[in-house]
């Protein structure tokens, strides 16, 4: 028969560390009733708002919903000063970019979200197609074209600026099957992947999520051009120049959501600099332009074409390139932050839509918006 082992009596702490822990618990429940305070100060005040009108299921089972009121919550000043000198810390320390923004080679930054796979993301993606055709066929009914363009991932087309950093190859063939099912569905579309490839990295910013000018420019000429095919033309028809600022330093915007971009510029990736490109529309006589002249109720100087989208048709001067690419003005009710239908919605809803509206709408949609939770439903009533 074994004996068992006799084992020694843990050792007690000393008084040292006996006052030492004593201190560590006040002090954390100091910081936790500091958080507290601020938290329910922001609460109270009514300056957040935790929970959005409508909850739905999809954006309770990806995260979203807490996502959301951590984000309100951090508008705290106290956790707000923690979490940019953690942030600040990780960075420096491990080179870690937080939850949202992904390292690839050197000073090459990229969005999580393009990496993501979603939860139910052929639901998700089947809801918004269908939400797209439905958009189409009643714009049809009004004499509104509608033209789709998908803005392939930053982590597609610059694919050899991933170095280490993993792209699931799931994600590889959800613009195809989205193309493919708008074909179906009679949903004039235009993929820029193969427009942006021949650029490889050269077609967007190295620390921020949109193309750079370059990429911007050659996907206004593919629409130009994808328009054209479709016997579509856009007016009233104009000239443009351009104008270039100096050269200066962009910020790019994945270093603010890595949190980072309090800390000197040396402690940040390297910055890169643009000379800013500025489109503007010359000036035509009314005498000397015949879209004036066949203007009976005043709406002629009115361009017929709307672009609506993401903050993709506001960056590196897009709308810009466009624009000098049909040749003719165009409405740019894009709107930062619209992922999949925000513009759309807005745009719709708009008193220049019902009033006045357009022949022809491009609808820029990046990648990563086209399986994630069709939370945001258009607003179909808005047409009627």
């Amino acid at each position: 028969m074994t004996t068992p082992k006799q084992t020694s009596p843990p050792t007690p702490p000393d008084d040292l560390a006996t006052r030492s822990s004593r201190l560590a618990g006040v002090a954390l429940l100091i910081f936790l009733f500091a958080g507290l305070l601020s938290s329910g100060r922001l609460i109270g005040s009514g300056q957040i708002e935790l929970l959005p009108d409508t909850v739905l299921t999809a954006q309770m089972l990806d995260g979203d919903i807490t996502h959301r009121i951590a984000k309100e919550l951090s508008k705290a000043h106290f956790p707000t000063t923690f979490a940019e000198l953690e942030r600040g810390a990780s960075w420096l320390l491990l080179g870690d970019t937080g939850p949202r923004v992904r390292s690839g080679c050197p000073d090459w930054l990229f969005l999580a979200d393009e990496l993501k796979v979603n939860h139910q993301a052929q639901r998700n993606a089947d809801a918004k197609i269908q939400a797209v055709i439905d958009l189409k066929q009643q714009l049809s009914q009004r004499g509104i074209s509608l033209l789709v363009v998908i803005v392939p991932d930053k982590s597609r087309i610059a694919s050899e600026q991933r170095c280490s950093l993993h792209r699931p190859a799931v994600l590889e063939g959800r613009i195809r099957a989205w193309t493919s099912k708008l074909d179906m569905g009679g949903v004039s579309n235009l993929d820029l992947t193969v427009a942006l490839s021949p650029l490889g990295a050269s077609a967007y910013l190295r620390t921020d999520t949109h193309w750079s000018e370059s990429g911007a420019k050659t996907a206004a000429d593919a629409i130009a051009q994808r328009l054209k095919t479709l016997g579509i033309s856009a007016t009233p028809r104009r000239s443009f120049n351009e104008s270039h600022a100096a050269l200066a330093v962009r910020p790019g915007d994945l270093v603010h959501l890595a949190g980072i971009d309090w800390l000197p510029l040396k402690w940040q990736p390297a910055p890169e600099s643009v000379a800013q490109t500025s489109t503007h529309e010359l000036p035509v006589a009314s005498a000397d332009s015949p879209d004036t002249e066949a203007d009976l109720f005043g709406d002629a100087d009115l361009p017929n074409t709307a672009l609506i989208g993401t903050s993709f048709s506001r960056n590196s001067n897009f709308a810009g390139f466009l624009q000098q690419a049909l040749g003719a003005p165009v409405g740019n009710f894009a709107k930062d932050g619209g992922a999949f239908s925000g513009a759309a919605n807005s745009y719709l809803n708009k008193p220049a839509f019902k009033e006045t509206p357009p022949t022809h709408i491009i609808w820029e949609i990046p990648e990563r918006d086209l399986q994630s939770a069709y939370s945001d439903p258009i607003a179909y009533r808005s047409l009627r």
